[in-house]
């Protein structure tokens, strides 16, 4: 493993397989700064986590290069693109002139305003030398490790495949909504046949599944998937209540049984984006 300030690399660069993880939301790390910064407790900024998500990733993994966020989603979002600055509480937001995005109005910009219905998050705006020491110091560091590592696996293998592994809380009844949601921005960021394979072991697992609803894919598969040269991106969205305990706080009894669905899922990746490779070894 190495470091940055702002995230964790497992394997090698050169990757090892032209299947690469990511997982941008597990971060747990909450600067000083931001925790004074709150008008609500700590403990409800791990709604904003996709908790314990990095646990999984690490359960999966074999030899893929895996990236793991440190840095708390509630610090800088490393799914929203660097303009979408909520003017709200960034008082940078509207030196950058541009609309602004249905996430950012939601509130989930690149500095997340709220969580659910508890309204306001923060005392204050942020400084807008603050929000772009983050993004310079974080968000901008992250993407150019994975489009670095996205570059060297395609020019290694002939094809690069980024897995972008997230967690939502349940959508409706376990018997009838889908526990795990694909996205590959309805096919910019992905050829439609790797979000048939993990369609395929989902329901091979006994999870109902659904495609880019609702949630298709946010920023990380806008900049990185591009099928047309060769790199593929697709947006995994995991149940919590499939992992987690009841409470959707820690690992509960399904964990192992949800990272093994990963190992197979990522397998199932790596013999698309290089057939037969898997028999081989």
């Amino acid at each position: 493993m190495t470091s940055a300030a702002s995230f964790d690399r497992y394997g090698p660069v050169p990757p090892e397989s032209p299947v690469l993880l990511s997982a941008p939301h597990g971060g747990r790390d909450y600067p000083e700064s931001l925790l004074a910064a709150l008008r609500v407790s700590p403990a409800v900024l791990r709604a904003l986590e996709d908790r314990h998500v990095d646990s999984l990733a690490l359960g999966a993994r074999r030899d893929e290069t895996l990236f793991v966020a440190t840095r708390a989603r509630a610090w800088i979002d490393l799914n929203r693109a660097e303009h979408e600055r909520d003017p709200q509480i960034d008082e940078g937001a509207h030196l950058l002139g541009r609309p602004l995005s249905a996430k950012v109005r939601s509130g989930l910009g690149l500095v997340p305003r709220r969580v659910g219905t508890l309204g306001q998050l923060w005392r204050g705006r942020f400084a807008a030398e603050d929000v772009t020491a983050r993004i310079h110091a974080d968000h901008r560091p992250y993407h150019l490790a994975l489009a670095e590592a996205l570059a060297a696996a395609r020019a290694r293998f002939g094809i690069a495949l980024l897995l972008d592994i997230h967690s939502m809380p349940p959508l409706g009844s376990p018997e009838s909504a889908p526990r795990l949601v694909i996205g590959d921005r309805f096919g910019r960021a992905a050829a439609a046949r790797f979000g048939a394979r993990v369609e395929a072991v989902a329901r091979q697992h006994g999870i109902a599944v659904a495609a880019n609803t609702p949630y298709a894919g946010g920023h990380i598969l806008e900049r990185h998937g591009d099928p047309r040269r060769g790199v593929h991106a697709l947006q995994l969205e995991i149940d919590r209540s499939l992992y987690l305990d009841a409470q959707l706080d820690q690992l509960g009894p399904g964990a192992e049984t949800v990272a093994a669905l990963l190992r197979a899922i990522i397998d199932a990746l790596a013999d698309e984006t290089l057939p037969g490779a898997l028999a081989a070894e």
